[in-house]
Order: structure tokens, then sequence, then C-alpha cells
């Protein structure tokens, strides 16, 4: 463990060096203007970064801060993380998250799919962008993980989670690793006026237009390594191998449709799928105001599991997204609601509610879930458990998350959650009643963008 953990930190640290290469593109400003600018920046953050001249990633006409995943928007007063690069002609930015950290799931041993690990979930992004005539932006991102370095390929464990199959057998009970490669995407965005854009993007991998922002992009989600547990009904769609947005915007609404590959990642996570266009979603965007983004999304998807390929699956779902700066606090929540209808099956349902309150060098978190999980979701014994039967399942975790250093204008964090389930009665003689679980974590994380 301790090699893997070693990669991983290289990593890390190789790509922190490109922040070095950055220059300063201040303008001059007189006195008063620069008192203003410079008690409003202390009051978000005394000591973080600049945010040059970068945009939106499709609008040249939208701040920087609306970026979410994907084509995906945040709200504007969203936090942002990263080290920039102000190059001659581009703007670029790399950030990410890495917890290594002790995850004991079901530490009481109540039931019989506990289990606990050293792991580290980690993401890491480098992103670019270069302006043409005032018009025309160019954008890249990529995104890579090496969870499959430090879960191995069945992930990390993590009570009630489904979805996907590792060499043919389903993945229950674990969080599976995200794909090294986790986004190659590139676009192109008009501004045909101050208040109207239209944009093109590709990803391979990439990321359609379905769901909210996902998971570990979510404010309210940065300070949690757990994916949620209903990830496959809400933004499980943010590795997509194949997939070609449109997109166009009206002032503060979106709308965008896509094509894209439904099939779920398989179990090879470093390397690239066949790329299909076989699945098609719409999604509808709304940011009334500065602290708040609103989205719809319905798609199809074309045999997503690879243990069910004969079932397509239609997915809708509807979420709202908060981040409000107050001195130095930040406030973050997010809520969604998500469905699957698989073609000639049961609607299943999920909610998900997170917040996450910052100040100064303290963080809190929390996360409830309510989600439907089915005989076959959970790999339950069909000779005891009916195989069309539902499952409800209630979530509950807090935690704290606690910056001890900063140097190199990198955090490192100590932290911790814990877990409470409340499943449905007829679980317990596989899970126990009200299983709990706790993980501890060291985090790093670059600092604060200031808006």
């Amino acid at each position: 463990m301790t090699t893997k953990f070693h990669i991983a930190f290289a990593f890390f640290f190789l790509i922190l060096g490109a922040t070095y290469a950055q220059h300063d593109h201040h303008h001059h400003r007189d006195s008063t203007k620069k008192d203003t600018v410079k008690k409003h920046e202390h009051q978000m953050n005394h000591d973080s970064t600049s945010m040059g001249s970068m945009t939106y990633a499709y609008s040249v006409n939208l701040p920087m801060f609306r970026n979410g995943s994907g084509t995906a928007w945040a709200p504007d007063a969203s936090p942002m993380y990263g080290y920039m690069i102000h190059a001659k002609k581009w703007m670029l930015m790399f950030h990410g998250n890495i917890f290594a950290r002790f995850n004991y799931q079901d530490f009481t041993g109540k039931g019989s799919r506990g289990g606990y690990q050293f792991d580290a979930p980690n993401w890491f992004m480098f992103m670019g962008q270069r302006k043409f005539e005032k018009r025309h932006l160019f954008h890249f991102s990529t995104m890579f993980s090496l969870d499959a370095v430090f879960a191995q390929g069945r992930g990390y464990p993590l009570l009630f989670q489904s979805g996907e199959a590792y060499n043919g057998v389903a993945i229950v009970d674990r969080q599976h690793p995200h794909d090294l490669f986790s986004e190659l995407s590139v676009s192109y965005a008009f501004a045909i006026s101050k208040k109207m854009d239209v944009f093109a993007y590709f990803g391979y991998p990439g990321e359609p237009a379905l769901g909210p922002v996902a998971f570990m992009h979510r404010p309210a989600a940065l300070y949690n390594p757990d994916a949620p547990l209903s990830h496959h009904w809400i933004d499980a769609t943010h590795i997509t191998f194949g997939v070609g947005t449109l997109g166009f915007r009206y002032d503060n609404l979106k709308l965008e449709g896509s094509i894209f590959n439904g099939r779920e990642p398989n179990s090879e996570r470093f390397g690239f799928d066949a790329p299909q266009f076989n699945s098609w979603s719409i999604r509808l965007s709304y940011n009334p105001i500065k602290y708040l983004a609103l989205q719809v999304s319905h798609g199809f998807l074309k045999s997503p599991e690879e243990l069910e390929a004969n079932i397509d699956v239609r997915k809708t779902t509807a979420s709202a997204q908060f981040s409000m700066p107050i001195k130095q606090h930040w406030l973050n929540a997010t809520t969604v609601w998500g469905m699957n209808s698989p073609i000639g099956g049961q609607p299943q349902h999920a909610f998900l509610f997170e917040g996450a309150w910052q100040f100064k060098r303290l963080g809190i978190h929390s996360r409830y879930e309510f989600v439907q999980k089915s005989t076959h979701d959970l790999s339950l014994d069909e000779t005891i458990f009916p195989h069309d039967a539902l499952f409800p399942i209630n979530v509950l975790t807090i935690g704290l998350n606690y910056d001890v250093l900063r140097v190199v204008k990198t955090r490192l964090a100590v932290g911790g959650q814990f877990t409470t389930h409340f499943a449905d009665r007829r679980l317990d003689q596989v899970y126990g009643k009200n299983p709990m679980s706790f993980e501890v974590y060291l985090r790093i994380y670059p600092e604060l963008i200031k808006m």
C-alpha cells in the first residue's frame, strides 16, 4: 500500500509543480478601487489565488465559477479550488482532490456485508481555453483518477451501493473505481451576442447533458470521499465513452441535447471502451440568481448494464444547487431527485440532500439519501426475497474537515465522517439492524480561487 500511495502523491505534486509557471496579469487601478477590491477579497478568502480573465468554458460572457462538470451549470457564486496558469494566449487550470483514508463499513458487525479498507479516492483535472476574436472560445478538459490503483477492481466498501460489474460479477456493497481516463473532451463556443451563445462539445470519454453536476465537483460534496448511493440514479453518466452535445444559451437559460454511449464503463479501468452513439438526453438549466443553479433532464440509455444487456432505461432528474459566500464562511447545498425507469420494469426513485458549511479552516458536511434498491440491485437470494421487490433505504452521514497545513497554495486537512443506515426491515437478516460506518482521512486539495 505504501508504494501505491507514493505513486498517487507523486502524480499530484508533479502537476502541482506546473503552478510555478504562472504569470501575474493584474491591471493597475487607482488607489480607491484597489482598497475596495482588497477589502472584498479579504472577506472572501485572504490567501486565495487569482482567477485572471478565465471565463465559463462554453461562453465568453459568463463567469468561470459557473463551470460544473461536463457542460452542467453551477451557481456563479460557487467556490472553486485550483491552480491557474496564465499563458500568453491560453488560460490553464489544474485542480483535484485526494483522500488517504481508513474506511470501515458496518464496524459493529451487525450484518454480513460490511468490510474495511485502506484506500485513497481521488481525481485530478487539467483544463484550458483560448479566445479568438472576442466571440470564439475553444476549451479542453481532462480528468484522471487513480482509484483503481488503490481500490483494486471491485472498488471500496460502501454499504447498499450497487452499479457496474467486475469480471462478470455485479459490484454490490462497494463503490466501483473510476476509470484512469475519466474525461478527454474538447468544445467550441460562439457568442451570438452578450446574452446568446451556441456551443458544441465532444468527449471520449465525456459527460452528456443528463443530471446535475457530478458529485465529486459539487461544493456541497467536496469533503465527502464517498459516491452517493444514488449515484446510478442521478449522475453516473459523468463517464461515458463517446458523447456529443449541442447547446444554446439565452441569458441565464440553457437548452442542450446529447447523443452518447449508454453502456456504463467496463471493468478494464485503464483503457478505452468502444464508442457508441445509441442513447440520447436533453437538459434545461436555469440560474435565476448567482447563488442558485437549477436543472431538469431526461434521457434514454441503451443497455446501460453489462449484466442486463437486454434492458434499456429511461432516466429523469431534477436538482437545485446553492452556494453563498458570507465573509469568511461558505454555505453550499445540493438537492437532487432522480428516477430510473427500466423498460418493462418498475420505476425506482432516489432523493439526495447534501450540505457543507465552511468557516475559515473548519468544514462541516452532511448528506441524507433515500433510494429504492431492488432484489437484483443488492444481489439478494431470490429464494428468500421476491425477485420484483423494492427496498427503501435511508442513509445519513455527518462529518468534519479541518485544514492543518497550507503550503504552495495547497491545503492538507484531517477529517472523518460517521454514517448510519435505516433500511427496510426485511434486509436485517443480511445487513443487520441500522448498521453504522465510519472513516477517517487525510485530504490534499488546492487553494481557493478568489471571486
